[in-house]
């Protein structure tokens, strides 16, 4: 029994020494188990485009613009080589009958093209006016470009995200604006985990 517990005690010393030289381990990015790829290389570069309903847009003016910035600054904090999204949005602007990811990834030679289809948006908990907690309905496809111009869709992933995951907020506490960027910051990086490395638990301060 004694040598049981010294043994055990010598293993939990050993992960905590291990845990503390290495930090605690990642969770794979679904991208990266399901197709084999990375996006983390740095001689790959990757764009995003976005696309919204037109009654979300006529509800959220620019939440189409607003997820591709967040979501491509969210990627290159973590060494993802991005497009800048004002390159890309001033190319669709110019380009408005365009229709196919690879469009954007031979316009700016990108190597992937990430397409954020939202489905549904929202700030405020069901039809209450006063407490908020954001929810997205939305489809991540990844377009592979290959040298030639042409893509292939070789990853979707569909999401369904609440923030605050268990409490809304109540807005004599905070002002629309404001939630409406943390929200947009929370919903980046619960993307952005699709293509980078997590830790359990990054979601424990999410709760309210």
């Amino acid at each position: 029994m004694c040598l049981l517990g010294l043994t055990c005690s010598g293993c939990s010393q050993f992960v905590i020494i291990s845990y503390l030289l290495h930090g605690p381990p990642s969770i794979e990015p679904d991208f990266d188990a399901e197709t084999g790829e990375s996006l983390s290389n740095p001689d790959i570069k990757v764009a995003v485009v976005c696309f919204a309903p037109t009654e979300l847009q006529w509800k959220f003016p620019q939440i189409d613009e607003q997820v591709a910035t967040y979501v491509s600054g969210r990627l290159s904090q973590n060494h993802i080589t991005m497009i800048h999204p004002d390159f890309i949005k001033a190319w669709v602007d110019e380009h408005p009958d365009w229709e196919r990811a690879e469009e954007i990834g031979a316009e700016f030679d990108a190597d992937y093209v990430i397409e954020i289809e939202l489905a549904d948006f929202s700030l405020h908990e069901g039809t209450s006016t006063t407490l908020y907690r954001g929810q997205t309905e939305a489809y991540i496809h990844v377009v592979k470009v290959d040298e030639d111009g042409y893509g292939d869709r070789i990853f979707t992933k569909e999401l369904d995200f609440v923030f605050p995951t268990r409490v809304p907020r109540s807005s004599y506490d905070q002002s629309l604006t404001s939630f409406q960027r943390e929200y947009l910051s929370r919903l980046s990086e619960r993307i952005g985990w699709i293509f980078y490395d997590r830790f359990h638990g990054d979601m424990i301060g999410w709760a309210n």
